[in-house]
């Protein structure tokens, strides 16, 4: 498995960044979203992780004046991605560990595409709330 990440310091430091709202709009690509993912998946339940997610992405995009580029669906389908693939490893690994191990499976983020037509992802109803896919059932292809 590739590391994608090179220590958890590092990982802490890019969820601080994020929640301190250091990290420029543009220098937070797809493998630290799902970093972040981790960080609030590993100790919670699937709710308390979405809430956490969804508050940090919210005042994020705020902070940096694009809160309307906030996605609902996008954030519930990345984060029941990551909790149910932290749940198949296993409460076993590190921090560090366990985010690579993310990272690897869900690196490409063009996978969202196999759930969800692009006319559906780009719906309002898809950006102000949760849209079940309507290509493939999300438990599939775990």
């Amino acid at each position: 498995m590739k590391r994608h990440y090179q220590s958890e310091q590092e990982i802490k430091n890019i969820v601080r960044g994020f929640e301190s709202c250091i990290t420029g709009k543009d220098d937070f690509p797809h493998r630290d979203h799902l970093a972040l993912a981790v960080w609030y998946s590993r100790d919670s339940n699937p709710t308390a992780a979405l809430n956490s997610m969804r508050a940090s992405l919210h005042r994020f995009l705020e902070h940096h004046g694009c809160l309307a580029n906030y996605h609902e669906t996008m954030t519930v389908f990345w984060v029941k991605l990551v909790h149910e693939t932290l749940s198949s490893l296993g409460a076993e690994g590190s921090l560090l560990e366990q985010t690579n191990a993310v990272v690897e499976r869900w690196s490409d983020s063009g996978i969202v595409y196999e759930y969800y037509s692009k006319e559906m992802l780009e719906s309002e109803a898809a950006r102000r709330g949760w849209v079940e896919p309507d290509l493939k059932a999300l438990t599939e292809g775990y």
